[in-house]
């Protein structure tokens, strides 16, 4: 009934294995990606006739996770998958960077890729191995794809690199620190793709060596999907790209110097208001058939990018009349918000964002359920992108996989530099607003929240940076772009971002439009974007250096350690206990496992208080000391004293006074204030108290001479 096909190789200590022919036969293509134990299965799907009137490739990415891949049932109130997580948000735009510049130019036909996670073990992270699926099921699918492409994870412990590390190392990265780098890389045989990193402060000739090792680790794979694809895949499907070369000579005929005239003006709005009108006057120039070709639009961007690209290579002139290697003018200011605890603007050319940071307490952690596990999160960041930031007017929606991306690119550039939580025991939140962009955002977004956090308080290991390159690719020739603007990125070949330190790279992200680039252009990119980040953490010091001023409308967190055998003592049954700490003392009191208390509070007296409280719960009383104490029972045999925190204790009959008592109430009465001394301990653990030994007067021990 079923007509399979598979392949295996070991591969980074484990088999990798690729089937198909059972499963989704109504699919185009589908193909179950297997390493150790977790399984991920891709079904691709394109339409037989193209998208009429679309002036892009209708390419989407849908990667997602099943609960019970890991044998488990989703969190909330419906039990079911809801809408995508951060993580398989991030995982498709992954996914789709590599395959997109692949396709063969001018296919409009709609294509879908759906990644399911059916079996995770816990060690081998699906990313991955989702990649590899699509690379498969598009190869046999018959689509005009010029692939396969490969996918290598890539770690970096005591100066060697590793293959494919562990979900759970990578998980801790934060807090291993002989694990350096979270790198993951794509490509063809002869060249790389796509780049995502976290790093911790990577040097470029690490940063390249990583890069290379993951490319030379991906060819088995390639070449396994390749045999394959010799077995399974479908005829190639019948696709001839439209010729619209005659139109195109019409175009570039009537509107060449119009456009080259508004590429010309360096204001963002006036050259966008220039080129709307230059294709105006091509448009009418044309005849009413040439009009209404569809194609047209596809003479526009191409003599748009002939225009940009041509002269930059010629000339080394850009768009703005910077050359090559020229950073924007960088404007930089830190605390603009009086009541947020830390706020930057940072303004580079015409890109600008507005990033605040927020401290709260462990109350504010983000909680997030994955296949690995539930977890909790101390640093967050989030980015937005209103339509004004480009002069438009647009709907406001909730953040998308853009917004995600950009935000997540920057957590990576920054996460690094973080102090850690024993030191710094604040969740902290930036939000990075973009209130004006032409061209990487994101890299202000890291530059803004680097400052961002300075001026709250937050004391970075180093500032960081981040600068977008670009590459304009012809033939031979390249040229290599530093910080990009928008109009560079959309007509260019590569959107190369790196972020980092001084010291070193934090974060590398890489897509490129053309099929694959070389190590020489790679690692001169590198160079070039290491003298851009040093030049722009010079300018962001004149705003500041360090850590500022805490601000006094952050909470001040103090920790204290308890053993963990009080734990319950300071939890009280039903939390009891601790809900009368938080009321009477007015702090925030956050404890864990390992007993280490968390108590936040704007004012200093309430964190006094509650940390006096709780001493009183946890200290043990010391044998050998005089304290003072209150009666609050009298027997027959003796009196009962409180006499540390809520500890009570016996003065046995026989220790109340030097003389013989016949009952503590001849001398004593409840709530009468006494001075006594802890005797020790009977063999019970019950308190041995004396009063005679001390003198209630002075409250000094009664030495015995005899």
């Amino acid at each position: 009934m079923f007509k399979e096909f598979k392949q295996s190789i070991e591969w980074g200590g484990e088999t990798l294995t690729l089937e198909t022919g059972k499963i989704a036969r109504q699919a185009d293509a589908c193909v179950i990606a297997t390493l150790g134990e977790t399984s991920v299965l891709c079904a691709v799907v394109f339409e037989k006739k193209p998208k009429v009137g679309f002036d892009f490739f209708p390419l989407t990415v849908h990667y997602q996770e099943k609960y019970y891949a890991a044998g488990k049932i989703p969190c909330g109130f419906f039990k079911r998958e809801a809408r995508p997580t951060e993580k398989e948000t991030l995982t498709s735009r992954l996914i789709d960077r590599p395959i997109r510049p692949l396709f063969v130019p001018g296919f409009k036909h709609e294509t879908q890729v759906i990644c399911t996670v059916l079996s995770h073990d816990l060690e081998n992270d699906p990313d991955v191995v989702a990649m590899i699926a699509a690379s498969a099921a598009l190869t046999l699918s018959g689509a005009p794809f010029r692939g396969p492409i490969g996918c290598a994870r890539v770690g970096f412990v005591d100066g060697e690199y590793v293959l494919n590390p562990s979900c759970d190392d990578m998980h801790k990265l934060r807090e291993n620190p002989e694990q350096r780098l979270d790198l993951i890389v794509a490509g063809t045989k002869d060249a790389v793709m796509m780049v995502e990193s976290e790093a911790y402060e990577l040097s470029e000739a690490e940063m390249l060596g990583a890069v290379k090792f993951g490319h030379d680790a991906m060819q088995p794979v390639i070449d396994m999907i390749i045999d394959l694809a010799e077995d399974a895949a479908k005829d190639m499907f019948d696709f001839q790209p439209a010729d619209y070369s005659e139109l195109y000579a019409k175009v570039e005929k009537v509107g060449e110097d119009a456009v080259r005239a508004a590429f010309a003006i360096t204001d963002k709005q006036e050259r966008t208001t220039a080129i709307s009108a230059a294709r105006d006057t091509i448009q009418k120039a044309l005849s009413e058939e040439d009009r209404e070709d569809s194609q047209l639009g596809n003479c526009f961007k191409k003599l748009e990018s002939a225009v940009v690209r041509g002269d930059v290579i010629k000339t080394g002139k850009r768009i703005d009349g910077r050359d090559l290697t020229t950073v924007r003018p960088i404007v930089s200011e830190v605390g603009l918000l009086p009541r947020t605890h830390g706020s930057a603007l940072f303004t580079r050319g015409e890109t600008q964002g507005l990033v605040v940071t927020t401290l709260g307490t462990g109350d504010d952690e983000q909680m997030i359920d994955a296949l690995t596990g539930t977890y909790r999160s101390n640093f967050m960041l989030h980015y937005n992108f209103p339509p004004y930031s480009v002069g438009e007017a647009g709907r406001m929606m909730g953040p998308g996989r853009r917004e995600i991306g950009h935000g997540k690119l920057a957590w990576r550039a920054l996460q690094a530099v973080l102090p850690a939580a024993t030191d710094f025991p604040y969740t902290i939140r930036v939000v990075s607003e973009i209130t004006e962009s032409n061209g990487s955002s994101s890299m202000a977004s890291v530059c803004g929240g680097s400052l961002s956090m300075m001026d709250a308080g937050v004391p970075l290991k180093s500032a960081v940076a981040g600068v977008a390159m670009g590459l304009i690719l012809e033939g031979d020739d390249y040229a290599i772009l530093t910080d990009i603007l928008g109009d560079e990125d959309h007509l260019g070949d590569m959107d190369f971002k790196v972020a980092g330190t001084e010291a070193g790279i934090t974060s590398l992200q890489m897509d490129i439009k053309v099929a694959g680039i070389t190590a020489e252009i790679m690692e001169k990119a590198l160079d070039q974007a290491k003298d851009a980040r040093l030049h722009i953490l010079g300018e962001m010091a004149n705003a500041l250096t360090s850590a500022g001023d805490f601000s006094v409308h952050a909470p001040r967190i103090e920790t204290m350690n308890v053993p963990a055998d009080k734990i319950r003592e300071v939890i009280g049954a039903g939390g009891k206990v601790i809900r009368e700490i938080v009321e009477v003392s007015g702090a925030k009191v956050d404890i864990n496992d390992d007993g280490v208390i968390k108590i936040a509070s704007a004012n200093a007296e309430s964190i006094e208080k509650a940390m006096a409280m709780i001493n009183e719960i946890v200290a043990v009383p010391e044998a050998g000391k005089i304290y003072t104490g209150k009666v609050v029972k009298l027997m027959d045999f003796g009196a009962f004293v409180n006499f540390f925190g809520k500890r009570d204790g016996l003065v046995h009959v026989s220790q109340l006074a030097n003389e013989r008592v016949n009952h503590p109430k001849d001398i004593l009465t409840e709530g009468q204030e006494v001075k006594v001394k802890l005797m020790g301990f009977d063999d019970r653990g019950k308190v041995r108290l004396s009063m005679k030994v001390v003198d209630q007067e002075t409250g000094l021990e009664i030495k015995n001479d005899g």
